[in-house]
């Protein structure tokens, strides 16, 4: 974006004023933090009973966290996990892999990443780093990501054929969001670590994100393991709906449906009706 320097203290007005209504977001005010912290406490005491039953029962869970940069994935995640046993809850947020993994069968490193029975395991990014991120940023060549775009439906429904309970959730968030977010970053010194030389690539590969995202949600959105798409240019909202959306598929002891509250349609849906509405 022409009017856009990230490292001008000062941002940009249409950027400022445009930020939350960017993407076809529907909502122009963040949710208020009283309803936000309300919902909060009780979808998170909702996630501890789930996770004694998960214990109980010996099931294995994943959730995959996905997103453009500045998405709001890790603070999702990490109110996801924060009143939960962290013995049995592991957040995997995987580095650059080592000559050794790269050499390796691609998914080798996130299979042994997987939940035992009775864990949680919160992907921070995940094996589909290669549809997008690597591919974008040439981290990898065009036919190794149509390799594992044919492979990963096989490979997901193998997990859930297992027994596994899978979940995929995009966090969505319109570009003007990501261009504020990524200036906040910059010019907080206690944020400034999270914005890395690929984030600031980012602002120039939008277009090509997003061709990639598309094609990936086409390839591996199937009915055994779809994708669940939720606009986050509200963190606040982003965060509720994906725990409601993970806690409504959970069987556990004492679940409080009212608690748990309605998913939100406006912020929550598929991939299928999402890529709809983009066209």
């Amino acid at each position: 974006m022409k009017d856009f320097d990230l490292d001008d203290p000062k941002l940009p007005r249409s950027i400022a004023e445009g930020a939350m209504s960017s993407g076809g977001y529907p909502y122009d005010r963040k949710l208020k933090r009283k309803h936000y912290e309300r919902d909060l406490r009780a979808l998170q005491i909702e996630l501890v009973k789930a996770q004694r039953s998960i214990r109980k029962n010996g099931q294995r869970v994943v959730v995959l966290f996905e997103g453009r940069d500045a998405a709001g994935k890790g603070g999702t995640i990490l109110r996801f996990r924060q009143n939960l046993n962290p013995r049995f809850a592991r957040i995997v947020a995987l580095s650059k892999p080592s000559d050794t993994e790269a050499g390796q069968w691609y998914f080798q490193r996130y299979v042994t990443e997987l939940p035992t029975a009775g864990e949680i395991v919160l992907f921070d990014r995940s094996w589909y780093n290669r549809a997008v991120v690597e591919r974008v940023n040439d981290f990898c060549t065009r036919e190794q990501t149509e390799e594992f775009l044919d492979e990963v439906p096989r490979f997901e429904q193998m997990l859930v054929d297992s027994g596994m309970i899978l979940f995929k959730i995009w966090l969505n968030i319109g570009q003007k969001m990501q261009q504020k977010r990524f200036h906040d970053r910059r010019h907080d010194p206690l944020k400034i670590w999270k914005l890395s030389p690929i984030d600031v690539a980012a602002l120039d590969k939008w277009d090509d994100y997003t061709k990639a995202r598309d094609r990936m949600f086409i390839r591996s959105h199937t009915a055994g393991t779809p994708w669940t798409i939720i606009r986050a240019n509200d963190k606040r909202r982003a965060r509720l709906n994906a725990m409601r959306h993970v806690l409504s598929h959970l069987d556990y002891d004492d679940k409080d449906t009212r608690a748990i509250g309605e998913i939100d349609p406006q912020v929550l849906g598929t991939a299928p009706s999402f890529l709809q509405t983009e066209e």
